[in-house]
């Protein structure tokens, strides 16, 4: 029990080191992003349990780091989602090392419009606790994205409840 007490006791001081240093964002390095990139769910493309874009136009690469057995580094514009009011994008390389470069984005959606409510590094945090927390435990050769096997913790939500709120969209049409 000693083990696992200090195991977690580490992650949360590193986790304190990194959100305190982590907003240190190259702004030149930054992508332009706006709600516009935030569409349906299902206008992505899939990939295992989440959904995949890329915002530069470079979507066959993303897909291919996203469908890979065995990890990769995703390439700037890549936007990935695994609920409607969640995403993450990946900016240029050093816009923000604490991150991997990656921006993480608290969404308000409704039927007619999507509007940015948060974005940002290690700081962001939705209801369910820091998205940088979760992510920053996944294995390097992950890009801090969670899967069932890539190093981070389970989330509390299964396969089921996963589609569930993907299919409730409000952005989606309901004639497709």
């Amino acid at each position: 029990m000693f083990k696992s007490q200090l195991k977690a006791l580490s992650v949360i001081v590193f986790s304190s080191l990194v959100i305190g240093q982590s907003y240190s964002a190259d702004e030149g390095k930054q992508l332009d992003v706006s709600e516009a990139a935030f569409n349906c769910i299902s206008e992505f493309a899939a990939s295992g349990r989440f959904f995949v874009d890329n915002i530069l136009g470079n979507l066959d690469e993303t897909l291919a780091v996203a469908n890979s057995s065995n990890g990769g580094n995703y390439p700037p514009g890549s936007l990935l989602t695994l609920i409607p009011s969640e995403a993450m994008i990946k900016h240029k390389q050093g816009w923000n090392p604490a991150t991997n470069d990656w921006e993480f984005f608290l969404l308000d959606i409704s039927a007619d419009s999507t509007s940015i409510s948060v974005r940002g590094g290690a700081e962001v945090a939705s209801p369910s606790g820091s998205c940088f927390g979760c992510h920053q435990l996944a294995r390097p050769e992950w890009d801090l994205v969670c899967g069932i096997s890539h190093g981070c913790a389970p989330i509390a939500f299964n396969l089921e409840q996963i589609r569930a709120a993907q299919a409730m969209d409000p952005r989606c049409s309901k004639e497709n």
